[in-house]
């Protein structure tokens, strides 16, 4: 997964991998989830919704099963 750099006050970056519908997301304090069982049209849709913050909370946060990676501050 390449990480794509996104124009958001909240999400930093975003990638997904097809293969597996993983999206992964890292927020602007660093800290990264994956997002399992990601539909291509999810991902394609948030990279070009408005507000890519807004979308996440929508169409993403709380419908989709998930797991914290990492966070570099700690």
């Amino acid at each position: 997964m390449k990480p794509v750099f996104v124009t958001s006050a909240t999400l930093a970056t975003v990638a997904y991998d097809p293969r597996h519908q993983t999206l992964r997301i890292e927020f602007r304090d660093r800290t990264v989830y994956r997002y399992f069982r990601v539909p291509a049209e999810v991902h394609q849709a948030l990279l070009h919704a408005p507000s890519k913050g807004s979308y996440f909370n929508q169409a993403i946060r709380s419908r989709f099963p998930y797991a914290r990676v990492s966070n570099s501050l700690s």
